[in-house]
């Protein structure tokens, strides 16, 4: 008996579109770069110095941090695989250089700096310290450590500490500043200091950093895919290295690091220096409407549009005057918040100058101090309505 070709039932039909759809799905590469302003003559680079692959202890190949960098709105990354720990060897060759020649090429094709770098893996003191920027890593293969980083030195490289209060080396997790640590301040081997890795941030390397003049850094000390550690597909993201660079090049990175031209975003909150966070903020702020009229006994809104994916928390002023202001207020990303001000029916009509003291307390200028910023706005008090 002569067989014929089935037809395909409705529902049969439709499964096999949404099977087609979602394989498309799965081949569609977005990148989605976090929303940051540039500040006034610098350009604000997203950056990540501390990742790792299956050439040390991490679990992606190298080209795939050049992808995910891409994806997730990177301008630069570090390739940082540790020289002394290498539990893969049975399966790939001890080979210090070629991580970043695997995965530099690939984000050369998709315009994301990749750097050469390596971290020098020693028990405390000192710890783990990064060198980027390397023409070669197998010079600091070698036993004394501060060989290693005279070694990183001595081809330019910049060499900063990582997780100061990581528990595997400090049980309670408060970071410590040992004497060789001042030792390598004082002889022009250390220029920069974590103040987060992971989700981790660390007060006392804050503190450091501005004490001894270090530069802020937040990496994500990736092993895994990122996506395993951060939920990236709903808005989650690694901590980033904000670089506030005169130019988007290895170069322009490397002046602004050393320039101490950096701040270190980790889920809400941003810490930095209170040169380079207030133009930050300011750049991503606008009052849509600085001067309104409210008649007296009623309220209106002062509209603040926020141009980033900075979500701000203000404390502060309270009542101005005798016009009344809320003591807290939440700035969503990339929206318009509104502030509510309200003007009690007896106030005397006509025009004042309104100067809202806020402190921004989810962007650190210090461990324990938010950032100070101050808007003005202008009310115009009408007779009260019948």
């Amino acid at each position: 008996m002569r067989s014929h070709p089935r037809s395909i039932a409705p529902a049969s039909a439709l499964a096999l579109v949404l099977l087609s759809i979602s394989l498309e799905a799965h081949d569609v590469r977005v990148r989605r770069p976090l929303r940051v302003p540039n500040v006034p003559g610098f350009l604000t680079l997203q950056c990540d110095f501390h990742t790792h692959t299956v050439f040390s202890d991490g679990q992606v190949w190298p080209d795939t941090r050049s992808e995910e960098a891409w994806r997730e709105g990177y301008d630069a990354i570090a390739i940082t695989d540790h020289i002394e720990y290498q539990p893969h060897r049975k399966d790939l060759p001890t080979n210090h250089e070629r991580s970043w020649e695997i995965a530099a090429p690939h984000g050369e094709k998709l315009g994301v700096i990749v750097i050469r770098g390596s971290e020098i893996t020693r028990k405390m003191p000192p710890g783990h310290l990064n060198a980027i920027f390397l023409t070669s890593v197998c010079p600091l293969e070698t036993p004394e450590w501060r060989d290693a980083l005279r070694a990183a030195r001595t081809q330019g490289a910049f060499v900063f500490w990582n997780h100061p209060g990581w528990r595997g080396q400090q049980k309670d997790g408060v970071a410590r500043w040992y004497p060789e640590h001042t030792e390598i301040l004082e002889a022009g081997l250390l220029d920069g200091i974590e103040v987060v890795n992971d989700r981790e941030y660390y007060p006392e390397a804050h503190a450091w950093a501005l004490e001894k003049g270090l530069t802020i850094l937040a990496s994500s000390d990736s092993h895994d895919p990122v996506n395993l550690a951060w939920h990236v597909s709903e808005g989650d993201h690694r901590p980033v290295t904000l670089v506030f660079a005169k130019e988007r090049s290895e170069a322009g990175l490397r002046e602004a690091l050393f320039a101490r031209r950096t701040a270190a975003w980790s889920g809400p909150t941003l810490v930095g220096r209170e040169e380079l966070m207030r133009p930050l903020v300011a750049a991503a702020l606008t009052i849509e409407n600085p001067g309104l009229a409210v008649p007296a006994g009623s309220e209106g809104y002062v509209r603040i549009r926020n141009d980033s994916d900075l979500r701000l928390e203000l404390a502060g002023p309270g009542p101005v005057d005798d016009i009344l202001i809320p003591k807290s207020l939440a700035i969503a990303p990339n929206g318009t918040s509104l502030l509510e001000i309200k003007v009690p029916k007896k106030a005397a009509t006509g025009t004042r100058r309104l100067r809202l003291e806020w402190k921004i307390t989810n962007v650190r200028v210090t461990p324990d101090e938010g950032l100070l910023f101050p808007m003005g706005v202008d009310v115009e008090v009408l007779p009260a309505g019948p």
